[in-house]
């Protein structure tokens, strides 16, 4: 059964929540404020943080960025966060900051368990056998063993869907890849009007690589058709 911690000050909202998530088979914490939630993150071992963005204590985007930044188990912890409808500066702002992924307020009991079955689902291919495989491209290689990537031996601090995305890239290293591909592929589902997330992860990506020493032009966007990882022999 996987154990999800789900933080939000709405009460009446996360006892809904919490009541369909077990019915549909999963084990969920609540917190109502975010020192109580980072607390639970870090002494707790569970298997993905549904996070609102607006709450007492520490707010949603401190949450994440300490889980982020401490180098713990919370560093690779699935995060979904929970943002105000139509609010696009949250969804982008809560990405660059690590969020695996995000869903907009008031949410859909459904949808959410959708979401974090993706979630889970892909922490689970990353896992398998089949998926063991290192990738490399030159000086970038991923160990899915591990679930770190490198450049230059050096390791990249990628989260979860990062390292899904740059997997997806690697695969068909050369090639385009369109955003629907990676989505799915990636994130587990599909992607939406106006969704922003693998721009914001391939992003992230860049940035994360650019400051090991790499090129920002290692991933390229295609216009209208997708991201392509450029073949590179460098050592």
């Amino acid at each position: 059964m996987s154990r999800i911690l789900l933080v939000d000050d709405d009460m009446e909202l996360t006892d809904l929540l919490r009541e369909f998530l077990c019915a549909e088979g999963f084990d969920v914490t609540v917190a109502n404020d975010g020192g109580r939630g980072l607390a639970l993150a870090r002494a707790e071992s569970f298997d993905a943080l549904v996070l609102d963005v607006m709450l007492p204590v520490h707010n949603g985007f401190d949450v994440l960025r300490s889980l982020r930044e401490e180098g713990g188990p919370g560093r690779h912890l699935p995060v979904l966060m929970l943002t105000a409808k139509g609010d696009t500066v949250d969804r982008i702002v809560g990405l660059e900051m690590g969020a695996d992924d995000y869903l907009p307020k008031p949410c859909n009991p459904r949808e959410l368990a959708a979401r974090l079955r993706a979630v889970l689902r892909r922490g689970r291919a990353e896992a398998a056998p089949e998926s063991a495989a290192a990738l490399s491209n030159g000086p970038l290689k991923l160990s899915p063993d591990e679930h770190q990537g490198y450049w230059q031996e050096q390791p990249l601090a990628l989260t979860g869907a990062e390292f899904s995305v740059l997997q997806v890239l690697m695969k068909q290293v050369g090639d385009i890849v369109s955003k629907e591909v990676l989505t799915e592929a990636a994130l587990g589902r599909k992607l939406l009007p106006y969704d922003r997330s693998i721009d914001v992860h391939v992003s992230n990506i860049r940035k994360k690589l650019s400051e090991h020493g790499s090129s920002r032009d290692l991933i390229i966007n295609i216009r209208g058709a997708g991201y392509k990882l450029i073949k590179t022999g460098l050592a």
